[in-house]
């Protein structure tokens, strides 16, 4: 990790060095990834204040998915919405908070932008690390009407995907393809996100699993096997260790930044997954892959699903390569 104090670069700066190797860029991409700081910064000062000023208890309705929404929950999601649709740079927001896209129709932006506003919340209670999700597209054909349908893409159309996490410091990692992933840690005494983590790459192989073992009652039978084999290895293998948050970005970061795998499979009971494909699976895949490592559902690459609803769930596993392809083999064997 190199010393801000030998050099600061924000990330806003970085995004204008980086600007310059595309002649046909416009600064429209720099303006809208500066509005997600925005939003992600104010967020993070909720988060950190969220006791004080009476963030942390459940407000009165539900999400999409039949989640008990947080106060923050609620908070995070304004400010998305907000923040990104006076940025005059998308056209749709698609939030996990929200049943239905937004279409801004009167926008000339041309930006598609799906996110999670704050994975995780649940554990706001407890103090444990939280975070923001997003993924960015771009609108194939700006000449045709409007619709949802518009960011119904697969992965391959992502053009860039992030998280904010907010834990005992508040680092954004982006990606914005060829295989570059960075990390930005908020400077709260400059109020700027500054490079701390470049280029980041995940060992090919770790020795850590992140899984909710509650669920195994209902588990299939190659994640069965798998996790008997990480407890309970066989003659010369050592045994991995347990890691598990419960805040997605949160257990994918640690993922990342030290290898191993995290899984949040389907199952008897959730037979195309729980996570949703478009603001958590699709964002953290795509910045696994960039980083050298491997995303998949078991049967197939995430990144290569065609979702057909803003909200539609997928099983994953995902972290260092030959992790991955452990599990990917069991699927093979038993199904």
């Amino acid at each position: 990790m190199q010393s801000i104090s030998q050099e600061c670069l924000t990330l806003t700066s970085h995004l204008l060095t980086l600007q310059q190797d595309h002649l046909e860029a416009t600064g429209d991409f720099t303006l809208l990834l500066t509005s997600i700081q925005s939003a992600c910064k104010y967020i993070s000062s909720k988060v950190r204040s969220s006791g004080i000023a009476g963030f942390h208890g459940f407000a009165e309705s539900s999400n999409e998915s039949g989640e008990t929404q947080k106060k923050l929950d609620i908070v995070a999601n304004d400010v998305f919405f907000n923040v990104l649709s006076k940025s005059g740079k998308c056209c749709i927001l698609a939030s996990e908070e929200d049943k239905n896209a937004l279409l801004l129709q009167s926008s000339k932006g041309e930006y598609m932008v799906a996110f999670d506003p704050l994975d995780g919340s649940s554990n706001i209670e407890v103090n444990i690390s939280i975070g923001s999700i997003f993924t960015i597209f771009k609108r194939k054909d700006s000449k045709k009407e409007l619709s949802e349908s518009d960011i119904l893409l697969d992965g391959s159309n992502i053009i860039a995907a992030g998280y904010c996490l907010y834990g005992s410091s508040t680092l954004m990692v982006l990606s914005i393809g060829n295989h570059q992933v960075n990390g930005y840690t908020l400077d709260p005494s400059l109020g700027e996100f500054i490079l701390t983590h470049p280029s980041i790459r995940i060992p090919e192989k770790g020795s850590i699993y992140s899984i909710n073992e509650g669920n195994a009652s209902i588990w299939n039978n190659g994640i069965t096997e798998y996790i008997k084999e990480k407890k309970f290895p066989s003659e010369g293998k050592k045994a991995y260790s347990l890691r598990y948050v419960g805040s997605m970005v949160a257990d994918v970061h640690r993922t990342l930044i030290v290898g191993g795998i995290f899984l949040y499979p389907d199952d008897k009971k959730n037979l195309k997954g729980k996570l949703r494909v478009l603001y958590e699976c699709f964002p953290m895949s795509f910045i696994m892959e960039h980083a050298g490592g491997k995303s998949t559902t078991g049967k197939g690459r995430v990144l290569e699903i065609q979702p057909t609803n803003i909200h539609e769930r997928c099983s994953i596993i995902i972290g260092s390569k030959k992790d991955v392809e452990e599990v990917e083999e069991l699927y093979k064997k038993h199904n």
